[in-house]
Order: C-alpha cells, then sequence, then structure tokens
C-alpha cells in the first residue's frame, strides 16, 4: 500500500500573512519587551510589548498623530522625522513605565539600513531605551532632522501642504523634541 502525501494547513495568520512564527519564537525566547514598530501609508504606530501567558500586554505606546495633537508637529506622519519623534516619544513613555531594554521588532517590514523603521529606533535609543541593533543601520541625524529640505525646499512637496517652511523644519523639529523630552518628564 502506497503512502500519501500529508498536507500540513499553515496556521491563519501565516496564511494571511501577518505573522512570522519562526522571528515571534525568537522574540519570546528572547525574554525581553518588544519594540514593535507598525507603519502604515501616513502614519507610524509604536508600542512596547512585554509577553506573558495570556497573550502580550502593551505597557508603553505612541501613534504619529499623537505628534500633531499634543506636540504641534506639522510635518507629515510617515516621514523619518515623524518615526523618529514617535520613537522617542514610546521611549520616553517606556522609560517612565519602567522597562529599560527591548528587542526591535519590525513585523513584516523588511528593514534596510537608513531606513524609517531605524529612525524610529534611533529615537528610543536617545530616549534612554537600550535597543541592541548595528549603529550603522541608524540613519544620519541631518536626514532625520530634514537638514536636506532646508538646502533645497522646491524638491520636497509634501511639507508644502502642511503650511510649514521648509527652512525652519530643523528649528521646528527640535522644538517638538524639547516639548516631548519636557513634558512627559515632567508628569
Amino acid at each position: 500500500m502506497a503512502r500519501r502525501k500529508v498536507y500540513r494547513v499553515q496556521l491563519r495568520r501565516r496564511r494571511e500573512g501577518k505573522t512570522d512564527y519562526r522571528k515571534r519564537t525568537r522574540y519570546l525566547l528572547s525574554g525581553l519587551p518588544r519594540l514593535v514598530v507598525r507603519r502604515s501609508n501616513a502614519h507610524y504606530f509604536v508600542h512596547i510589548a512585554v509577553p506573558s501567558e495570556s497573550g502580550d500586554i502593551t505597557v508603553a505606546s505612541a501613534h504619529s498623530k499623537e505628534l500633531a495633537r499634543d506636540f504641534g508637529w506639522k510635518g507629515h506622519g510617515s516621514c523619518a522625522a515623524s518615526a523618529y519623534l514617535t520613537g522617542l516619544l514610546c521611549g520616553v513613555k517606556a522609560k517612565r513605565a519602567g522597562v529599560s531594554k527591548a528587542i526591535l521588532d519590525t513585523g513584516l517590514l523588511v528593514p534596510s539600513a537608513g531606513s524609517n523603521v531605524f529612525a524610529v529606533a534611533k529615537g528610543a535609543l536617545d530616549a534612554g531605551l537600550e535597543v541592541p541593533c548595528d549603529e550603522g543601520c541608524l540613519p544620519p541625524m541631518e536626514r532625520i532632522r530634514g537638514d536636506m529640505f532646508a538646502s533645497d525646499p522646491d524638491r520636497f512637496q509634501r511639507f508644502r501642504a502642511r503650511a510649514i517652511d521648509l527652512k525652519e523644519l530643523p528649528a521646528h523639529f527640535d522644538e517638538v523634541v524639547s516639548k516631548i523630552t519636557s513634558s512627559t518628564s515632567e508628569e
């Protein structure tokens, strides 16, 4: 009697392309909280997830919409500057919640060196959170602050619709950074 090949159906979230279970297993076995970065076309969502028996518990979170609402950010929600600021905000909230070290979880995003995912990690690092990653992967601060916008404002149209002078963007960025660090340290 010939043996038949048994077909094993993948788990639902893997079939839908939402979860890489091998990666998730490595994250859980590390025992560290995860700095989870998720991106849409217009925003970044960052949170610190601590694994538990009943599921992940979110300790601190930040959304790029908070930047405009609470701190006066006038830039777009999916640029490198807002990615950095969202990571900084989440990192400050995590430090206040007692988290000192986290591992970067990019999900199904495929990060490349200098990408905005690493701008989030740089923001969390600057907030005092310990995130193990290679320094060569982090984008330069000139790119994050928007210094290239000031040098060639005609090339970048996305910020013009937001009623912000591109020459003033680095100063505005520094102002929002100081608001984030001062307002969250007072609470």
